[in-house]
């Protein structure tokens, strides 16, 4: 019995250094391995979960804290909560600038450094017109969801606030040219709720997705103001322009366009840089990849003829 066990951890051993020895070939992780620039430490998904949930504390003061918050106290409390995540933010700033970096000179790091310190203070600055914005937010969802008690109900147990307090964060690191970080961020939210929001892309005030599970809405997706989502929803690009060499053409505005007032019920896929005018309802199962001219309906049916409304 003995020796049949030290045979089976021989036996284990070998199996090891076999698949050790093959997973250790360049040609086997040659386009998986990432080894960052000066031995730079990646960006850590716990400290943007810290940095995330500190400021929804702080954007929802009393709903996310385990201490009760008064207005005597919120001046402290959210002022030591906006310390801990500006000196978190930098560092993963930091680390962000660092994943996509080539140089090699460690001189260089210095400047890195003071830049991700002055664009955390930056970002911090954003904070009063996050707020603002998510109030509108809310409010929507509120107005807009018979199902809904109060808005509380919408900021505490909504994914669509959720994703959307995630995106509108990210949204401004990424008008701040912060590399990785903000699509972190969405993706966290991602992963949470369902809702794939891009943060490149742009929203108006009052947006809501109701339900919200499988939404997708793309890179340069432009969407205007009080505009409501059904589950289900893609606004995605309809095909991916290849340069000379294959490449796939990055940047490229390629996503629709949504004008205020817009409603579009679940299930509904928009494709490429199609503009959807003001106060359009577009139904649900609905496949689009042309423009809808302002105040029409779109039912689903053969090429998703559109219906005009009536005034009547």
């Amino acid at each position: 019995m003995h020796k049949q066990t030290e045979r089976s951890m021989s036996q284990d051993k070998d199996i090891i250094r076999k698949v050790v020895d093959e997973l250790c070939r360049p040609d086997s992780y040659d386009s998986v391995y990432h080894r960052p620039s000066l031995e730079a430490s990646m960006p850590s998904i716990e400290a943007l979960a810290e940095i995330v949930e500190g400021l929804r504390a702080v954007l929802f003061p009393g709903y996310f804290s385990d201490s009760e918050i008064t207005p005597e106290t919120m001046a402290f409390y959210i002022g030591s909560n906006l310390d801990r995540v500006q000196r978190l933010l930098g560092e993963q700033i930091k680390r962000g600038y660092c994943f996509s970096c080539e140089i090699k000179e460690k001189e260089t790091c210095e400047d890195c450094e003071v830049r991700s310190r002055a664009l955390a203070r930056k970002f911090i600055s954003t904070l009063p017109n996050i707020r603002r914005v998510l109030a509108t937010d809310v409010m929507a969802a509120y107005e807009g969801d018979p199902a809904a008690k109060n808005p509380g109900e919408t900021i505490f147990c909504y994914p669509s606030i959720k994703a959307v307090t995630n995106y509108r964060i990210a949204h401004e690191l990424h008008l701040l040219d912060v590399d990785i970080v903000p699509r972190i961020i969405t993706e966290m939210a991602h992963s949470q709720t369902g809702i794939d929001i891009h943060p490149g892309t742009t929203i108006g005030e009052r947006f809501f997705i109701d339900h919200g599970t499988g939404t997708v809405i793309g890179e340069t997706c432009i969407i205007g103001r009080n505009v409501r989502l059904y589950q289900g929803v893609t606004l995605g690009a309809k095909s991916f322009p290849k340069d000379h060499s294959g490449a796939l053409v990055k940047g490229i505005p390629r996503h629709p366009i949504v004008e205020d007032d817009v409603i579009i019920y679940s299930g509904t896929t928009i494709l490429g840089r199609v503009r959807i005018g003001k106060g359009s309802i577009i139904g649900g199962n609905v496949w689009l990849i042309h423009d809808v001219d302002p105040g029409t309906r779109v039912m689903q049916g053969e090429h998703a003829r559109p219906v005009i409304k009536s005034d009547k």
